[in-house]
């Protein structure tokens, strides 16, 4: 099952501010990529000014494997937003760099979502300018 968007509505388009213009420019070349700290090292996502570990200002982008597991899921039966079709689910997959990503499962029936289900990353080109982070099960 795939997201299914209703072409009537314009799909909602995410701030693109200072702090995540990487993550977005990343997803637009479809590479995945997170800020890291160069002085603790700690990944970071969401983005942000500073690192909540050690303070430091330092931080590069760093390209992720698009690799994880299902760490929790919704399945929604009637739509928040006239674009987006139901039924659909979203996922919080925990990445095997240890940050958390919040998005949608692409190919799979609610019923076949899992905790701890091994996914990766795929692109969904939503419109000229807007590309979507999106997950499919592993398999």
């Amino acid at each position: 099952m795939s997201m299914q968007y209703d072409t009537e509505h314009p799909v909602p388009m995410p701030p693109i501010l200072w702090d995540n213009m990487g993550f977005w420019e990343g997803i637009k070349r479809h590479e995945l990529v997170f800020q890291k700290c160069k002085e603790c090292g700690i990944w970071l996502h969401p983005p942000r000014p500073v690192c909540p570990n050690c303070r430091s200002f330092e931080k590069e982008w760093v390209p992720s494997t698009g690799k994880g597991t299902i760490y929790s899921w919704v399945t929604y039966l009637e739509s928040p937003h006239p674009s987006f079709k139901a039924p659909y689910s979203v996922v919080l997959v925990e990445l095997d760099e240890g940050v958390r990503l919040v998005s949608n499962m692409v190919d799979t029936k609610p019923e076949e979502i899992s905790i701890g289900m091994p996914v990766e990353l795929v692109f969904d080109d939503i419109t000229e300018g807007l590309t979507l982070p999106k997950f499919r099960k592993v398999g």
